[in-house]
């Protein structure tokens, strides 16, 4: 039986991720400094939360479920407590990649991040279809990156991967590096930029006096549809006009060095903002 030791256990993802492990046979030690995230946790799932030397204390495993701006800080409190070979879980490649994590080379960091559900993927069971997030019902992918440590801890942390993003229907291994350009690189900076401005733009349609409910269900209608044929879910051709409309819009809509966020520098930039 591995031991795993929860940190911020009480918190939105904290919450998430003791449902989970709840599920498993790892023996979990639940941190939580809020009394609030205490109540929470112990009326989502029914356990009680540990002092942070109990939890340690032996724990083969540490998952710091705790926001990008505090990773650094939390990791520097208890790194001197970690027995050798010790592995330490974070939940997103921002501050790995940005240089907040302690040096110490005798323990293990394994960076991991929910892939969340494809929009493309059809569950047929109600809960499944209502997990958009992932974790609860709907099988999703997971990428996960090996930072430092034994090849041999790999396995362990795809083990934990799958257990607390469960369910996982596919793992990816990947570098930090390569983390980080998925996010925030391409999930946020670019996909969740492009959404707010469809978003904004549905409103400008709004003002004409379509319908929110109208313009909101051709938006995301086509949306399906198009992204479908896009991304090669399904076979398809667009339209003369559509093509003639892309051609054209793509470059009245998008400046021609937007590739540029994608350059390790302006990675680099976006991480620091975020930690």
């Amino acid at each position: 039986m591995t031991n795993v030791a929860l940190l911020g256990a009480g918190g939105k993802m904290g919450v998430r991720l003791s449902t989970n492990l709840a599920k498993t046979d790892y023996s979990v030690r639940h941190v939580e400094v809020s009394e609030a995230g205490r109540a929470r946790l112990k009326e989502a799932v029914g356990v009680d939360c540990v002092d942070l030397d109990v939890a340690l204390d032996g724990a083969e495993v540490v998952v710091l479920a705790v926001p990008d701006t505090l990773i650094g800080k939390v990791a520097s409190g208890i790194i001197d407590k970690l027995a050798p070979g010790t592995m330490v879980v974070i939940l997103d490649a921002a501050a790995p990649h940005a240089g907040h994590l302690p040096e110490r080379e005798d323990i293990t960091y394994f960076v991991t991040h929910p892939c969340h559900p494809m929009i493309f993927h059809n569950e047929e069971t109600e809960a499944a279809r209502l997990d958009r997030f992932g974790g609860v019902a709907h099988p999703q992918g997971v990428v996960n990156a090996l930072m430092q440590g034994p090849e041999e801890h790999y396995a362990l942390g795809d083990a934990i991967a799958k257990a607390i993003y469960a369910p996982v229907r596919q793992t990816y291994r990947v570098t930090v590096t390569q983390m980080a350009y998925l996010e925030p690189g391409l999930s946020e900076t670019v996909c969740a930029s492009l959404l707010v401005v469809m978003k904004q733009a549905m409103d400008e349609v709004v003002k004409t006096g379509v319908s929110e409910e109208c313009a909101r269900d051709f938006l995301l209608g086509h949306m399906n549809i198009l992204g479908a044929v896009i991304f090669g879910v399904q076979e398809g051709q667009f339209s003369d006009a559509c093509n003639k409309a892309i051609e054209f819009g793509v470059p009245a809509l998008m400046k021609d060095n937007w590739k540029d966020v994608f350059q390790e520098d302006e990675i680099m930039a976006s991480i620091k903002r975020i930690t």
